[in-house]
């Protein structure tokens, strides 16, 4: 295990006492995948190198190295207990993309068009779905704001939310504060999430941590999971 119950805090929780070990439940507990996408890897669909922006191989070499093989070995961890593995994605139902939310249409890095139909719309092979997992599609950031998401999670039992995804800053925290606002208890997996930054990942882990969810390694969920 590591140092979890004390690293990431934020000024807010300096000295606060240190956090109980989660009990996960495997009736109680559902792991949540967020937009690992193709889109976000620049991948394409006849299977040519990714055309890596400028500024984004550090991204690019995370996702590669840590947060994509992380989280499918926690998926597989997950999945050979019987518990709970949802994903959620960015698509519009309408290709010209007017079914989204205001701030996916807004100029700039958020201006996606994904139609659901696309490939870039689709999870990343790595992590994909399988059997009859549930995969919700949302035009907005949060999961559980643009989708029955919370719905599902109350009507399967759910009270513990594993997140992993990106981006960290953007439909992660969103998604997080969402949840922890309807009373789950959320823990947000470090090494199976980025943002566009490592400074931007790490400052919006201690923005989230303590108050909307607990920060920990794959390794410390998997430790907490049920034998």
């Amino acid at each position: 295990m590591s140092d979890w119950k004390t690293a990431n805090r934020s000024f807010y929780y300096e000295g606060a006492p240190e956090p109980g070990d989660p009990v996960l439940g495997r009736a109680d507990t559902a792991l949540l995948v967020i937009d690992l996408q193709n889109c976000y890897l620049w991948r394409r669909p006849d299977g040519a190198a990714p055309e890596v922006p400028p500024g984004w191989a550090g991204f690019g070499a995370r996702m590669a190295d840590t947060v994509l093989p992380r989280t499918a070995a926690l998926i597989a961890a997950f999945r050979a207990r019987g518990m709970e593995v949802v994903f959620a994605r960015i698509a519009c139902q309408h290709d010209d993309g007017r079914d989204r939310s205001l701030s996916q249409k807004k100029p700039g890095w958020n201006n996606l068009l994904l139609p659901k139909d696309d490939f870039a719309s689709a999870i990343l092979e790595e992590v994909a779905p399988a059997g009859d997992e549930i995969v919700v599609t949302k035009t907005t950031d949060s999961a559980l704001t643009g989708t029955n998401l919370r719905l599902l999670l109350s009507n399967m039992g759910i009270r513990n939310v594993v997140c992993a995804g990106i981006f960290t800053d953007q439909c992660v925290s969103s998604t997080v504060r969402s949840l922890a606002d309807e009373s789950f208890d959320v823990i947000v997996v470090d090494d199976c999430c980025a943002a566009g930054t490592d400074a931007l990942h790490r400052r919006e882990l201690e923005v989230l941590n303590m108050i909307y969810c607990q920060v920990m390694s794959a390794e410390d969920v998997a430790g907490y999971l049920p034998d």
